[in-house]
């Protein structure tokens, strides 16, 4: 069964929901299409933002010109900042105001944006610990 999170990794990702962690992981190991990069543009995510914590555009647009797909740990910050993302859409109940929450500093986060710490994997389960307390009622 495909729970809300995964249900919304696939709709980021434009593809069958994962329905497992197995399945994110092999999502990853297959490495993602240079695509990817436009259908999170056109879903909210700024140029910038991808540039800052996933891949720079310069490297994006070698992998384009040589027919190469993202590498493992390409694809592995994509999915991390998917994950992320579907999380906080859950949350906050729409895009909008999932973006709006990880674009603003946080104080628990020391007045970083939630975003800017999606880049590590230490700085993405900060983030998601601090979303899980927001949704248990233990933080705003």
């Amino acid at each position: 069964m495909v729970n809300t999170a995964n249900a919304q990794i696939g709709d980021w990702l434009g593809r069958q929901p994962p329905a497992t962690e197995g399945d994110i992981l092999r999502i990853v190991e297959e490495r993602l299409a240079p695509s990817i990069i436009k259908r999170l543009i056109a879903l909210g995510l700024e140029r910038t933002e991808i540039d800052a914590v996933m891949i720079s555009s310069r490297t994006l647009q070698h992998r384009r010109s040589r027919g190469e797909k993202l590498t493992i740990e390409e694809s592995d910050r994509v999915l991390r900042v998917i994950r992320v993302l579907s999380l906080t859409e859950t949350i906050y109940g729409n895009r909008v105001r999932a973006l709006a929450w990880l674009r603003k500093p946080h104080p628990r986060l020391d007045n970083r944006t939630p975003l800017s710490l999606l880049k590590t994997d230490t700085g993405s389960r900060m983030v998601e610990e601090l979303l899980i307390q927001i949704d248990e009622g233990m933080f705003v």
